[in-house]
């Protein structure tokens, strides 16, 4: 029995199977997702990709790896926030359970 669960959301809306009942997300991808709305929610990878002094997007990188922290189901400290491009971030984590978790945020 899966320990988390909740609807999975693509593209900004619920995913559908062929029958038209949602799909669901169950544990690491489940905190993988919960970890994107967290991300969106913030309002902070906005700001630091139409931030162009590289203070002020450190700043804001390291209040969003503090945001994802605050996540219990993480272990403190394995945060990792790697910038691909301007527009495309790479976010890794480890959770107490599942291991490792991977999700790429871009705007």
């Amino acid at each position: 029995m899966a320990d988390y669960v909740d609807l999975l959301v693509t593209n900004d809306d619920f995913t559908f199977d062929a029958a038209g009942e949602p799909m669901l997300v169950y544990d690491a991808d489940c905190i993988a997702q919960d970890i994107k709305h967290l991300i969106r929610e913030s309002g902070l990878m906005v700001e630091i990709i139409g931030q162009r002094d590289n203070i002020k997007v450190r700043s804001n990188l390291q209040k969003l790896t503090l945001l994802i922290e605050d996540d219990v189901r993480l272990v403190p400290g394995t945060v990792v926030i790697t910038k691909i491009d301007i527009e495309t971030f790479y976010i890794t984590a480890t959770t107490y359970k599942y291991g490792n978790i991977n999700v790429e945020v871009s705007n």
